[in-house]
Order: C-alpha cells, then structure tokens, then sequence
C-alpha cells in the first residue's frame, strides 16, 4: 500500500518528509521507521507492507539530508548542529505518533545510522518508546579509531572485504537486485558531510559511559539484529560490546539476534522474509 505523505516540522523548526502507511483494520500498535545513511525511508515500503499486514499502522521519514527532505541541496549535508537535531528528531517524531494514536504502543526500528542515532537518542528519550529493534548496528565508538574524520565518510569503505567484487556496495546484501536498485536509485549511496560525521562520534562516545547509560530506562525491551558478514559490526567485534553494554546497563529485556552468512541490510537480505517475520514476531510480544 502506498503511504500518506506530510510535512514534521521538528523543534528547529525544519520541514521533514515524512509518510504513514495504514493498516487495512484498527492498528493495535504503532512503528516508527528510521532509516540509514545514504538511503531514504521509502526503500522500507516491503517492511512497512508486512507490519500494516501485522495489524501495526507505520511511521516514517526522510532525515535531514536525506530523501525527500534533502530538496534541491546536496545529500548528506547535515553539519553538527544537524546532527544533534536528527538524533532528537527520533523521539520527536514519536511524541507525534503518540499525539494522533493516543491509546496505542510505540515501537521503533531503526537501521545503521538510525540506530546510532536512536542509541544517542534512548540516553535522554526511551521513555518515547515502548520498545526499540535496530539492525545493522554496533558500538559506534569502537569503529571510530580505524577512521579519518577529517573527511567525508565514504561508504565504499565497508566493500573491502568482498574484493573483487560485483559493485562498490556488495557489502549491503547478497541480494544483487537489491544492490542493484540501491546503486540506480539517485537518493542513495552517499555519506555525511565531515562535520555531522564528527558529531556522530562524539555522540557515540556517551554509549560507552556506564553513567550516561543509566538514563535508558530498564524496562525498555531492546532487540539487536545483524549479520555476521556485515563489516559495520567487524565479525561482531564491534556488536557484542552493545549487547554486553545495554545488558550491563540493566536492561531486562535485550534480544540480540545474529544471522549467519548475511551481510549490512538484513531487511533486505536473501532470507529477509524470516528476518521481518522474526521480527514482527518479537514486536507483537511486546507492543500486544
């Protein structure tokens, strides 16, 4: 089903794109969708269309710098203050939904960058969430040392490991029409600009402070879902500390999920059927 499309203005006052997709009967929960770098949140629609299949009505939009949003500016522009907007935007965006379905539960799925950003976020807002999956993650800080943020992220980067290969950007799914649609389609394939880079790092750093950690609420039912061929996560060297950091943080309810042989966008793997359907499964515990 095609989404219903409207302007969030957030607290700086900036018009975001952002879309709804509805169930065919009354919702029983709610799903805010937040996307990763160099993508926009309709590349989710397969997503959206099984959750509205599950009963939930979905949320989502294109970021600052991204999608929809971007206008005619240059992607990835987002600067540091942007940076700090587009984390808060996430719970924002959730007050939002709670304003238009009032008796319904929350629940938040972000990828990549969205789940960096929705980490930050948890610190001072899980309380806009009743319960949070993100996929394609890791302890973002732990990647930081192997990078130059001098520049420009470039996602090229993380295809090293599938030389020689079929395009720059094999490292997103063994799926080649996947790929493929992600190498034709004009919003995608890009990074942050040096500065809202920097800031996603220093924001990152707070995730590895037990103290700062101590604001996500204990509650929160959390679930982590990657791959083991996804070089974001470096052979889950850098996915392990998260589990181990939300748990040791008091968490009561962290799910962490690996799928074996799958590579960055596990949403949009070779078996993505299972992962959505696993992870539907795991909302509707939750979100019942």
């Amino acid at each position: 089903m095609s989404p219903k499309t409207f302007d969030f203005t957030d607290r700086a006052r900036d018009n975001l794109v952002a879309y709804r997709w509805d169930p065919a009967s009354t919702p029983t929960a709610a799903i805010e969708l937040v996307h990763g770098m160099g993508e926009h949140v309709l590349r989710y629609q397969h997503v959206a269309d099984a959750l509205t299949d599950a009963g939930f009505v979905v949320y989502g939009y294109d970021q600052r710098g991204h999608g929809a949003t971007i206008g005619g500016a240059e992607p990835g522009q987002v600067g540091a203050e942007g940076w700090a907007a587009l984390v808060s935007d996430i719970g924002e965006f959730a007050r939002l939904i709670r304003t238009e379905h009032p008796g319904l539960r929350i629940g938040l799925i972000a990828h990549s960058m969205g789940s960096f950003a929705s980490q930050q976020a948890l610190l001072t807002q899980s309380a806009a969430f009743d319960a949070v999956a993100l996929t394609g993650t890791a302890a973002l800080d732990l990647l930081e040392p192997a990078l130059d943020l001098d520049a420009p992220l470039d996602l090229a980067m993380f295809n090293a490991a599938f030389e020689p290969s079929r395009t720059e950007y094999d490292w997103l799914s063994r799926d080649d029409a996947t790929v493929d649609d992600y190498v034709a389609d004009s919003l995608c394939g890009f990074g942050l600009d040096t500065e809202a880079t920097a800031a996603m790092f220093a924001g990152a750093r707070a995730l590895a402070d037990p103290d700062k950690l101590a604001g996500i609420r204990t509650d929160l039912p959390i679930y982590l879902a990657v791959g083991d061929q996804d070089p974001v996560n470096a052979g889950l060297a850098l996915f392990d500390p998260l589990v181990e950091r939300l748990r040791g943080a008091g968490l009561t309810d962290v799910t962490a999920t690996v799928y074996p042989g799958a590579r960055h966008e596990i949403l949009n793997e070779t078996n993505r059927a299972a992962v959505i359907g696993e992870l539907i499964d795991w909302l509707r515990a939750r979100l019942a």
